[in-house]
């Protein structure tokens, strides 16, 4: 304290002794503080380059890459005070720039959206087919040249007509070179026994090369006892009769690899799962399960079918089989929530997911009590197919999810009548992967059942 005063005196008798030094120190520093405002003002950007201080005066956006079709941009911009620049994404337009035959000039995707009229030239093509009533069940045709494969036929015994009547659009010499049977359910054999009493089914009406069936099953329905009578009778005519244990194990003639084509481009092939092997009290768990490759050029392209495969079923695939990625899966068991499990669409990855079902219906699934308007939650818990669990399952993967029928419903809940979603769903090959739906090609988050009876969660 004493030191401060001692120090104050001593400046009083310097200013007093030397009073224009002072005064010329106060004139240089408000010379200086005047100096340092008026720039501020008048030179303002100064201020911004050297301290950072105020806004950034930004120029217009200038383009530094061209965004297209498949592929992001970018901008730029440079403020006018301190010459920072800013640089930000501009994303794909998503426009293409399509040329006659259907191919963007600029990134080479072609048009994905394809027409009937383009299926019978294709070099491969996968029909998922409606089947003429309202109920759910299963039909795959593949065709390949003038190779044709049937991977099941169901739904009732009514949807007999239906299946030959799509068949014979496509399978114009009256042969069908491989039938599959993925299992014993009415919903995968019926239309290939046909009516009841009358041998019109498709085992009855086609000259059949191979029959592939489940190795397994447990039930002894009058349609199953019908479908044996049918694979009997094919047999007694020339058609190779095998399991898929028989495939996978190469027995009896039987191979796990059948080329459709002459150029081997396009194979079918039998792939391995423990129901092959065990029994089970589940019979979706006997499913044959079937990859459908196809090579153009130097790249592959894989399509897989499991039929109504479930949980443990899935996860004995995945760890007995080095799956590809897929390009297309048939959703398995139409959707419900005991199959499409994440063990195998996180190995498979599906781009493209096409589900054979009357959606909404509650054939297989609870009822709510008469009169009630169960809430989008409620019906999820009801199972309906696809259910919001499978859904939710494969949402991770893709959005582009197809359904080929809709249930429409009574008050009581069961099913008035069945009116297409997206139709027969085909996925061609012809220079590139398209589709074509006979109803439209909306996917299913964009239906309007979706949006009353499901969430997406992708």
């Amino acid at each position: 304290m004493a030191n401060k005063k001692r120090q104050a005196k001593k400046a009083a008798k310097y200013a007093k002794k030397h009073p224009k030094v002072i005064i010329a120190l106060f004139l240089v520093l408000f010379v200086i503080v005047a100096a340092i405002v008026v720039l501020w003002f008048v030179k303002p950007a100064l201020f911004h380059k050297l301290l950072g201080t105020g806004e950034h005066e930004w120029s217009e956006w200038q383009i530094t890459l061209e965004a297209d079709c498949g592929n992001a941009g970018s901008r730029e911009r440079e403020c006018s005070l301190c010459g920072e620049k800013q640089t930000e994404p501009v994303p794909a337009t998503g426009l293409h720039n399509f040329n006659e035959d259907g191919e963007c000039t600029v990134c080479g995707q072609g048009d994905f959206v394809g027409s009937e009229s383009e299926i019978p030239s294709a070099d491969l093509s996968v029909h998922f087919l409606e089947l003429g009533n309202a109920n759910t069940g299963d039909c795959t045709l593949i065709k390949c040249g003038d190779t044709e494969v049937l991977i099941d036929a169901g739904s009732k015994r009514d949807s007999t007509a239906t299946v030959k009547q799509y068949i014979d659009e496509y399978c114009t010499d009256g042969v069908l070179e491989y039938v599959i049977a993925t299992h014993a359910h009415e919903d995968h054999i019926a239309a290939l026994v046909g009516e009841k009493n009358k041998d019109n089914g498709v085992l009855y009406s086609y000259e059949i090369g191979t029959v592939i069936q489940f190795a397994g099953h447990k039930t002894t329905s009058v349609v199953y006892n019908d479908y044996v009578l049918a694979v009997d009778y094919v047999k007694s005519r020339g058609t190779e009769v095998y399991t898929a244990k028989q495939c996978w194990y190469g027995t009896d003639g039987a191979q796990k690899q059948y080329y459709l084509d002459e150029a081997q481009t396009v194979s079918l092939n039998i792939l391995y799962q423990k129901y092959y092997d065990e029994t089970t009290s589940n019979e979706n768990n006997y499913s044959v399960c079937t990859l459908l490759t196809q090579v153009t050029g130097d790249t592959e392209y894989n399509y897989l079918f499991t039929g109504d495969l479930e949980k443990s079923g899935e996860e004995s695939l995945v760890s007995n089989n080095e799956l590809p990625e897929c390009v297309l899966f048939k959703g398995g068991h139409h959707g419900s929530s005991t199959s499409s499990n994440d063990a195998l669409l996180e190995v498979i990855r599906p781009e493209h997911i096409a589900i054979c079902a009357c959606a909404g219906t509650y054939e297989y699934a609870e009822k709510p009590e008469s009169g009630k308007n169960p809430k989008p939650e409620e019906v999820t818990k009801l199972n309906t197919f696809p259910t919001q669990e499978a859904l939710d399952r494969m949402a991770k993967w893709t959005d582009k999810i197809y359904v080929t029928s809709l249930g429409i419903l009574n008050d009581d809940y069961s099913t008035k009548e069945c009116v297409s979603m997206n139709g027969n769903i085909v996925f061609y090959f012809n220079k590139r992967l398209k589709l074509y739906c006979s109803n439209n090609t909306v996917i299913l988050k964009e239906t309007d059942w979706f949006k009353a009876n499901r969430t997406w969660n992708g």
